[in-house]
């Protein structure tokens, strides 16, 4: 028993920092890509006090919530100076990773429009929106902000069939998906669309398929989309068919990109990660041997 304390009674400075290193290349990292912006929008008029103060416990409350809930709306205040505020996340995430991009907008909001009396800021992964209770509301269909892709390299006479079919899948997806949101892919075209979360099944629909209508006339024959609307967003991006020399598009926060990217690094990183895992393991070995010789 002397023998085995003596062992491990001091560390190996080397065994220790190589321990350590291993640590924190195996420790997750997190996806920072969710809370990247896409876009804001902020009112023209100042926000002022007591609003200024509802303002903020409106977006302490909304942050909060975010740990438990997809989407949650509320009000701050009485009155004239009652603050209506909501967020949602996008419907893939975790509770975990809904939080972290919740929780990045309210500084942002600071940042970007300052205290105002209604501002949107849309992240990749969630967006967050507030107004003083009478400020002027726009149409669910009102288009906010759009990103078109690049056109097609060359005539492709099925894309637009292919894009058409993808389209009615989201427009079902949502409606009958029970969270209002879907997403999917159908050859070679990656699909996605959300509503927020208060509207009902059929006006989710109808917002769908507005912004699917807006992305052909406003995208045409962009091999990717986005396309924001008041209530409901959607985004398209084709990827390369089998012996295609096409590009998969680049647009900020492509489903396509993100899945095919999120796929090679998942095989890369488990060829290194086991490769590693067994390089700390033989090199543990040596150096227990080494004492081992010593005593």
């Amino acid at each position: 028993m002397g023998m085995v304390r003596k062992r491990y009674s001091h560390s190996h400075p080397s065994l220790f920092l190589f321990t350590l290193l291993c640590f924190l290349l195996f420790h997750p990292m997190t996806d920072a890509d969710n809370t990247n912006l896409v876009y804001k929008g902020c009112a023209v008029q100042k926000l002022h006090d007591p609003s200024s103060e509802n303002l903020k416990t409106l977006l302490v409350s909304l942050v909060a919530q975010s740990e438990q809930k997809a989407f949650f709306t509320t009000t701050s205040g009485e009155g004239q100076n009652v603050i209506m505020g909501l967020y949602q996340c996008r419907g893939d995430l975790s509770n975990t990773a809904c939080y972290n991009c919740v929780s990045k907008i309210p500084d942002m909001l600071d940042n970007l429009c300052g205290k105002v009396v209604a501002a949107r800021v849309q992240l990749i992964g969630c967006y967050l929106r507030y107004e003083v209770v009478g400020f002027k509301q726009v149409p669910q269909t009102q288009l906010l902000y759009k990103v078109c892709g690049s056109k097609e390299e060359s005539y492709d006479d099925g894309f637009e069939e292919r894009r058409d079919s993808a389209f009615g899948m989201v427009e079902s997806g949502v409606k009958n998906g029970g969270k209002l949101f879907y997403t999917g892919s159908y050859q070679s075209l990656y699909v996605l669309g959300q509503c927020e979360g208060d509207l009902g099944k059929d006006d989710c629909g109808d917002c769908v398929k507005n912004a699917e209508d807006q992305a052909k006339a406003e995208c045409g024959d962009s091999v990717s989309a986005q396309i924001y609307l008041h209530k409901c967003f959607i985004s398209y991006s084709s990827y390369p068919k089998e012996g295609s020399k096409s590009n998969m598009s680049s647009f900020p926060g492509s489903l396509g990109q993100q899945d095919t990217l999120r796929t090679i690094a998942l095989a890369v990183g488990a060829f290194a990660a086991l490769g590693f895992l067994i390089a700390c393991l033989l090199f543990l070995k040596s150096v227990l041997k080494k004492k081992d010789d010593k005593h």
